[in-house]
Formats: structure tokens, C-alpha cells, sequence
């Protein structure tokens, strides 16, 4: 028997893994999965660069500028038709008077009648349903007196005027919830453009924002340098004119042949093609513009202590005696269009395919105007924006 047990094939044993060996096992998986997961991840998008920045934050203060028109206009729009609300709840209150002084006529007729103990066709119109259904009882006017049939048409008149009156306040009232609507949408579309311009420039780096202020130097000066060249041409232009109205205002010289001269009657009038009357106009409106350097730019303000682009152009042109509409897209279309080589100081100069930005021109191919949020109204190139078209206002 021992020795048939020594012939037994040894039984193999299986050792458990251990924790530490499953533990390494499972971390090489997850490191080969992540792994994998990364060689086929999307690669992040790369930075913008500086100046797709500043394009990107150009255009949403131009965006904000477009939405600034809408508010404006919204607003105006709102302002007048609260106005027409109020004047017809005004005309309601005094249509519902006039119809309680008929009211009282008739009652006063109904209970005279009344007290006689008899029911007469006024205090039957009292007690029916309506006035229409009385009126369809034909027989019973003839039983009426002039006097009380004066009474009851004065009556059903207030009464249908009244309600005509408050069909239309409610019209109207509908019309400005429509406007307060389109206000508030206007408002937040401004504060979301510039919240979004605010968020960019906050995540540029010191390098970054020293880069962005060289490009903006680089675009002033580019702006500087044709409002110069602009400048030139202005001078030589008066130049011109100037030497043309002294050769007209020199008097002719004739030869007589006994050695004198005739003076001549010279009838230049030297007047050029300025007007005067607009000139003195445009004084008043630079004078008023200046005055305003300096002080801050606020989306849908009209002054005093702070403006709009349009808002600003609108006030020194009151200052003149002319009232401009709110809007650019209004102001645009008031006056005389003019191109930009015969500007004249005064007329406005609007900007971008949108017609969202106005300033005032005041000659050497340079403006004032309130510019944008965080900015000050200041002299500025015409050229430091796309310029879309000018008008001369008077």
C-alpha cells in the first residue's frame, strides 16, 4: 500500500490572487481605458487670438449700440402711448360723468312718476334689461314726453360713447403692455452684449490686454492720420475759395487811353456754397457739443449729465432750435445727405451698415460724439469707425 501511494501524481494547487495583485490589475485597466478615451478625445478649441479678440468685442459693442437704438425707440414708443392712455382714461372719467348726469335725469323721472302711483315709460326704461330692449317696444314712445325722450337718447348717446371710450383705452392699453415688452427685451439685449464684452476683456491676461491697447493705438492712429490728410484737403479747399472771392471782389481796371484807370463796379458776392443761416446754426450746435467733454456715456440717456450717441446729437441740435427724432435710424433720414468730401461742421456723420452710431462733425475730418459704455464724450477721427453716410440736419 505504501508503495502505491508513492506512485500518486502530486495535486496541483491553484494560489488565490491577492488583494494587492487585483488591485494593480484594475488600475492598469483604468489607465490603459483613460488612455485609450484620451487618444480619441476632441482636442480642446485653441485661444483666440488678440485681435480676434478685439474684432469680437468690437462688434458686440456695436451690437449693444443697434439694441441701444431699439430701447430708444421702444422707449419713445412707450412714452407716447402712456400719453394716449392717459388722455383717454381723462375722456373716460368726463364721458362717465356726462352719463351719470343722464342717468340721474332719468331716475329723477321714474320717481316723479313714481310718486303718482302710475308706471310710466320712463320708469319702464328703468327697470328693463336694456335700453335696446325698451327702445324695440316702438309703442310705448308715443306715451313719452319730449322732454323725457331727450333724456334717453342723451342717455343711450353717453352710454355708447362711454363704451366705445373704454374699448379704445383698452386697445390702447394692450398696445403700450406691447411696447413695455419690447422695452424691457431692448434693455436686457444691451446689458447682455456689454456683460459679454465685459466677460471677454476679463479673461485676457496682463500681456494680452498690453497687446489689445497696441492694436487700438495702432487703429487711432491710422484714424489720426486720414483725419489729417482730410484736414489738408480742407485747407487747401477754403484756400481755394478764399482766392476765388478776392479775384471776384477785385474791381476790373480799363485801360482809356489817357492814362487813368475805371474802378469798376466789381458785383461779386463772395457767399460760396455755405449758407449762412446754417453756419450760425451749426455754431450754436459745436458750442453745445463741446460743453458736453467730458461727460459719460449712458446707454438711453439725453443729457444733461450724461448721453447716448444719439442722444447727444439730438440735444445740441435743440440747442440750435432743431428738433431731431431719438433714433439714428430717424436721424438719418432728416435733412440733406451730403458726402463725406463736402462735410460742413454740424452735419452728422453715422457709422456701421446698421446705422447704429452717430457723432457730430466739427471740420478737419474729426467729430464729437459720446462713443460707447465706459467712455466719455470726446473729439474723435471720423475715421476710426466704418462710416455709413452724413447728413446735413438744416
Amino acid at each position: 500500500m505504501p508503495a502505491l501511494a508513492s506512485h500518486r501524481k502530486p495535486r496541483s494547487r491553484t494560489a488565490k490572487p491577492s488583494s494587492a495583485v487585483g488591485f494593480t490589475t484594475a488600475a492598469l485597466a483604468g489607465v490603459t481605458l483613460l488612455s485609450t478615451q484620451s487618444a480619441t478625445a476632441a482636442p480642446s478649441e485653441p485661444k483666440p487670438s488678440i485681435e480676434e479678440v478685439q474684432k469680437k468685442v468690437d462688434d458686440l459693442y456695436r451690437q449693444a449700440g443697434s439694441a441701444t437704438q431699439e430701447y430708444n425707440k421702444a422707449k419713445e414708443a412707450t412714452g407716447e402711448k402712456r400719453r394716449e392712455v392717459d388722455q383717454l382714461l381723462d375722456e373716460a372719467a368726463e364721458r362717465t360723468e356726462k352719463l351719470n348726469v343722464s342717468r340721474r335725469a332719468l331716475g329723477n323721472y321714474a320717481a316723479a312718476q313714481y310718486r303718482t302711483g302710475s308706471v310710466t315709460p320712463t320708469a319702464a326704461l328703468m327697470f328693463a334689461d336694456s335700453p335696446q330692449a325698451y327702445f324695440d317696444q316702438t309703442q310705448l314712445m308715443d306715451r313719452m314726453t319730449d322732454q323725457q325722450r331727450r333724456a334717453v337718447s342723451e342717455y343711450e348717446t353717453e352710454r355708447a360713447a362711454a363704451a366705445r371710450q373704454r374699448a379704445e383705452a383698452t386697445k390702447r392699453l394692450e398696445s403700450l403692455t406691447d411696447s413695455q415688452e419690447a422695452l424691457r427685451t431692448s434693455k436686457q439685449t444691451v446689458q447682455t452684449k456689454l456683460a459679454e464684452a465685459r466677460t471677454l476683456l476679463a479673461t485676457l491676461t496682463a500681456e494680452e490686454k498690453a497687446r489689445l491697447a497696441a492694436i487700438e493705438r495702432k487703429k487711432e492712429e491710422e484714424a489720426r492720420r486720414k483725419a489729417e490728410e482730410k484736414a489738408a484737403a480742407e485747407a487747401r479747399a477754403r484756400a481755394e475759395a478764399e482766392r476765388q472771392r478776392a479775384e471776384r471782389e477785385t474791381p476790373p481796371v480799363t485801360d482809356t487811353g489817357t492814362g487813368t484807370t475805371d474802378p469798376g463796379t466789381g458785383t461779386g458776392t463772395g457767399t460760396g456754397t455755405d449758407d449762412g443761416t446754417y453756419t450760425a446754426k451749426a455754431d450754436k450746435v459745436l458750442a453745445f457739443a463741446r460743453a458736453q467733454i467730458g461727460k459719460p456715456y449712458v446707454w438711453g440717456a439725453t443729457g444733461p449729465s450724461s448721453y447716448d450717441c444719439s442722444g447727444l446729437t439730438q440735444a445740441a441740435w435743440k440747442a440750435a432750435g432743431v428738433d431731431l427724432p431719438r433714433t439714428t435710424w430717424d436721424q438719418v433720414k432728416v435733412g440733406t445727405r451730403v458726402a463725406t468730401a463736402d462735410l460742413l461742421p454740424g452735419d452728422l456723420v453715422f457709422f456701421y451698415d446698421d446705422i447704429s452710431h452717430v457723432g457730430i462733425y466739427i471740420g478737419d475730418g474729426k467729430m464729437i460724439h459720446a462713443p460707447k459704455p465706459g467712455t466719455n464724450v470726446r473729439e474723435e477721427s471720423i475715421y476710426y469707425m466704418p462710416i455709413h453716410g452724413s447728413v446735413r440736419p438744416a
